[in-house]
């Protein structure tokens, strides 16, 4: 195999791709589409939350996938020792998020839509917060993952 293949071979079994290009999706619909659709002067608040609530079920769904990818990227890296801290972090928030915020938060979008207004909840800024910290830790995975060699599983002779 020629070194430009071997090059490549490393770069695709380095988790930090798929780190950087989950935190680009995530931060661009959760810190820039999400607001700003909201500034849009003809779209009513309940257009907007089901909209919304569209949109991040799509994200949610090629967040978990992209979990799995990282997930089985950082085994082939040779850095699961190293990585497994912010992998149980960021598998943690996804599974908060997937299995307890993001359905609260739909069922809320829903009853708005429906025109009823749900009691005051800390769902929002909960969401809010693991959404930060998780975008913080594939930041930090990522780099974490470029800058570091694998370590070898077997001694080079």
């Amino acid at each position: 195999m020629s070194n430009k293949l071997k090059e490549l071979g490393k770069i695709a079994r380095n988790p930090g791709w798929v780190c950087f290009v989950w935190f680009g999706m995530t931060a661009g619909i959760s810190l820039l589409e999400a607001p700003v659709k909201f500034s849009a002067p003809t779209l009513t608040r309940p257009v907007a939350l089901d909209v919304g609530r569209v949109v991040f079920e799509a994200l949610n769904t090629a967040e978990l996938v992209a979990l799995i990818i990282l997930l089985l990227l950082v085994r082939l890296s040779g850095k699961a020792r190293e990585l497994w801290a912010y992998c149980a972090a960021i598998t943690l928030i996804v599974m908060v998020q997937s299995i307890w915020l993001l359905p609260l938060l739909s069922s809320r979008a829903e009853l708005i839509v429906a025109g009823t207004e749900p009691a005051p909840s800390i769902a929002h800024a909960a969401y809010a917060t693991t959404e930060l910290l998780k975008l913080l830790l594939l930041l930090i995975l990522g780099f974490h993952s470029m800058m570091n060699k694998p370590t070898q599983a077997h001694p080079a002779s």
